[in-house]
C-alpha cells in the first residue's frame, strides 16, 4: 500500500463579499440615522442677521416663554439653577473659560435673562453665548 505525502491544500474562505456587505450596512445606518444634539424643549429663538455660529459644547441654558427653565436637560429655577452651576463640573477647565450656551425664547424678558446673567456671573462663568435663528 502506498501512502502519498503530498499536502493536502487548505481551504480558503473569501471574506471580501462579507466585508463588503458590512461596509453598505454601515454607510446605510450613518445616512439614515439622526442625531440630537439638543434637548428636546422647544423654544422660539429669536432670529440676527448678524449672529456667528459657536460650538454648542459645555453648559446650556434654556429659558422658554412660559418661564420655565432648564440647565442641560434638568428643569431648574432660579433659586437653584446657581446651586447646580456651583456643584457643576467643568471638567478641568476654569469656569471663566467653559462656555455656556444661553437658549431664551423670544418672548422672555429682558429682566429674566439679566437675572440669568448675573447668577453665572456670581458662580465664575463669563464665555457666554446667545443663541439665535437665522433670518
Amino acid at each position: 500500500m502506498k501512502v502519498s505525502n503530498r499536502k493536502k491544500r487548505g481551504v480558503a474562505v473569501d471574506l471580501t463579499p462579507m466585508i463588503d456587505v458590512v461596509f453598505q450596512l454601515i454607510l446605510f445606518f450613518l445616512v439614515s440615522t439622526t442625531f440630537a444634539l439638543l434637548p428636546a424643549i422647544n423654544v422660539n429663538l429669536p432670529e440676527s442677521s448678524t449672529a456667528q455660529g459657536a460650538e454648542i459644547a459645555g453648559i446650556t441654558i434654556t429659558v422658554q416663554s412660559n418661564g420655565k427653565m432648564w440647565f442641560n436637560d434638568e428643569q431648574v429655577s432660579l433659586k437653584t439653577l446657581g446651586q447646580k452651576l456651583a456643584s457643576f463640573d467643568t471638567e478641568g477647565k476654569k469656569k471663566d473659560e467653559y462656555p455656556v450656551t444661553l437658549e431664551a425664547d423670544e418672548n422672555v424678558t429682558n429682566g429674566s435673562i439679566v437675572k440669568i446673567f448675573d447668577i453665572l456671573r456670581e458662580q465664575g462663568f463669563v464665555s457666554i453665548n446667545l443663541r439665535t435663528s437665522d433670518k
